[in-house]
């Protein structure tokens, strides 16, 4: 919606006029300056778009006003945000995971592999994805997903044979 010009001139006149004053009881009353810098910027978007309620003699105490409704706003949402960690810190803390039951020979060769072949044979065999699932994981096409997996087997494949052929080589040396 396109503002009367005077609105505009008005607006940059309180923009020119209260930024640095906004800015100082920002940083006065947040633990970061880019907290600062959004309450301001939260500010002056609140009034951009009620320009027309501002009144004209009590400009800067109405955005003082709003910057601190800005600021209860941000409190109330980092206090939320920290009660979630809290009570998922706490959940958390009472699972268990059971590590997958594989043959030493297995988890061997695994751990041979490259961490993306590792993460996306994980993704198959323990997520239970399939070629469509993965390329959305993966934020790739299905053929680039079932290319990639094609590989990865292969690679498993490959060290599945290098440790069952050093293996029992290191068990006739002992």
């Amino acid at each position: 919606m396109a503002r009367a010009p005077s609105s505009a001139a008005r607006f940059e006149a309180l923009y020119r006029g209260c930024y640095q004053d906004l800015l100082g009881y920002a940083l006065r009353r947040v633990n970061r300056p880019d907290n600062a810098a959004d309450v301001v910027a939260e500010t002056f978007l609140v009034a951009w778009r009620r320009i027309e309620e501002i009144p004209s003699d009590r400009a800067r105490p109405w955005l003082f006003g709003v910057a601190r409704n800005v600021m209860a706003n941000q409190h109330r949402a980092d206090q939320r945000r920290a009660d979630l960690a809290e009570r998922l810190r706490q959940e958390l803390a009472l699972a268990t995971v059971i590590p997958p039951d594989v043959p030493a020979s297995v988890g061997a060769a695994f751990a041979t592999l490259p961490e993306p072949d590792q993460e996306l044979l994980r993704l198959v065999a323990w997520e239970g994805l399939g070629a469509e699932d993965l390329a959305v994981t993966l934020d790739c096409s299905v053929n680039a997903a079932r290319i990639r997996l094609h590989r990865a087997r292969k690679r498993l494949a490959e060290a599945l044979e290098q440790t069952s052929i050093i293996a029992p080589l290191r068990s006739f040396d002992a």
